[in-house]
C-alpha cells in the first residue's frame, strides 16, 4: 500500500473571521466548517490534510518552509498577503511543490488592488468566485494533478 497524499491547506490573515466576517462577501460557512469538510474529501481520496491558519505573514512562510520533504502539495488561501506579499510567493517557489491558490470571492471582480496575485503566477491553477466550494474545488484539483 503507497503512503497517502499529505496536503498542505494553509489560511492567511482574518480567515479565522469566517462566518461572521463580512457574509455577504465571504458567506456564513466558518473555518472549521471548512477544514471539516476538507479532510473528509481528503480521506475519500486517500489523502490526508493539514491546516493552518495564521494572521502573521511569517508564521505561514516557516510552516512552507517545513513542508518540504513532508507535503506532497499546498492549498493556499493567501488571504490579503495574495496582493502583497513578495516573500509568501518566494517561500511557495523555495519549496519546489504544486500549489493551488483559492478564493472565496471572485477578486477579479472586486477592487482593482486585488486584481494582482503574487501566488498566481506560482501555481497550477486559481479557484476563485465560489465561495467555500472553491476550498473544495482547489483541493479536488490538486489531489487530481497529484495522481496524474
Amino acid at each position: 500500500m503507497s503512503e497517502p497524499l499529505r496536503i498542505l491547506v494553509l489560511h492567511g490573515p482574518n480567515l479565522n473571521l469566517l462566518g461572521t466576517r463580512e457574509p455577504e462577501v465571504y458567506g456564513h460557512t466558518t473555518l472549521a466548517e471548512i477544514d471539516q469538510e476538507l479532510a473528509e474529501l481528503a480521506k475519500a481520496r486517500g489523502a490526508q490534510i493539514q491546516a493552518l491558519q495564521s494572521n502573521h505573514e511569517g508564521v505561514l512562510i516557516d510552516r512552507i518552509q517545513e513542508a518540504r520533504g513532508e507535503i506532497h502539495g499546498i492549498l493556499i488561501n493567501p488571504g490579503g498577503l495574495t496582493h502583497t506579499s513578495v516573500s509568501l510567493r518566494d517561500a511557495l517557489v523555495g519549496v519546489e511543490l504544486p500549489i493551488v491558490e483559492v478564493h472565496l470571492s471572485n477578486v477579479q471582480a472586486r477592487e482593482a488592488f486585488r486584481h494582482h496575485s503574487y501566488v498566481a503566477g506560482v501555481a497550477v491553477g486559481t479557484v476563485a468566485g465560489f465561495g467555500a466550494r472553491s476550498y473544495r474545488l482547489g483541493l479536488e484539483a490538486l489531489l487530481d494533478h497529484l495522481s496524474d
